[in-house]
């Protein structure tokens, strides 16, 4: 299997597919090419929570503001998965859940001129997928197109300050839904249930469900990743509570 993720929408990752399917019959899976345009941590943080649930395969993950510039191109062995993309940090937080507790091993990809300096998922990273996944995952070795490198852009998520009775965190992401996803553990709430916490100076209450409260109503809960999430049941947080990713959340008892 390869996949294909992406900030590309449409129609370009067509392209990759064509690409790839000009060099293998692997069957190609699109996880996203909707995420938000140039916005690697925001990739780099749902390609960590999706691509674990995938059988061994090749990811092919281009977000790359960088792209046409000096930045080198990485293929990642994490167990028994391989990603491909560009090197600004976006493939390490995912390789590393990937590897569990084995090593990464990390190349950088030569890929000589392309034809286009504006479309490497198309000219680099698809066919770099492709050859990977014909020589196999485990099998491929460092050589003229792959060495291995131990200088790659890292990315890591901020971690939240957690007290006794105040935690300062960040929101991570927000969803489709509205529901504002923060770096708080979700095990902090969880003598909190049925309860009212105090959220940026206001009091809302605790529940495990959305249906917990009434339809309009804010709440905290654990959303499916396990970090803490502020949400509106049949409704939007983000508005509700004014928050969007990077800004800062205060939880008090």
């Amino acid at each position: 299997m390869i996949t294909l993720s992406s900030d590309f929408g449409w129609p370009y990752p067509a392209a990759m597919r064509g690409v790839i399917y000009q060099q293998t019959d692997a069957r190609v899976v699109d996880v996203t090419h909707e995420f938000p345009r140039q916005d690697v941590r925001t990739a780099a943080f749902w390609l960590r929570e999706i691509l674990p649930y995938f059988p061994p395969a090749v990811h092919v993950v281009v977000v790359d503001p960088g792209v046409g510039t000096d930045r080198a191109a990485l293929a990642v062995r994490a167990g028994d998965h391989v990603l491909v993309g560009p090197d600004n940090g976006v493939l390490l937080p995912v390789a590393r859940e990937l590897a569990g507790d084995r090593e990464i091993e990390i190349f950088d990809v030569e890929y000589g001129d392309p034809d286009s300096v504006t479309f490497h998922g198309r000219d680099v990273f698809a066919p770099t997928g492709a050859a990977i996944h014909e020589s196999e995952l485990d099998r491929f070795e460092e050589g003229e197109t792959f060495t291995g490198t131990d200088s790659s852009v890292d990315l890591t998520f901020p971690e939240p300050d957690v007290g006794d009775d105040e935690i300062h965190g960040e929101v991570m992401v927000v969803d489709d839904f509205g529901n504002v996803i923060t770096n708080v553990p979700g095990e902090v709430l969880a003598d909190c249930f049925g309860e009212h916490l105090e959220v940026n100076y206001e009091r809302v209450p605790v529940a495990r469900t959305y249906a917990a409260v009434d339809a309009g109503e804010h709440l905290v809960t654990v959303g499916s990743h396990g970090n803490v999430e502020l949400a509106v049941n049949q409704g939007r947080g983000d508005r509700t509570f004014g928050l969007g990713a990077g800004d800062e959340v205060s939880i008090r008892r």
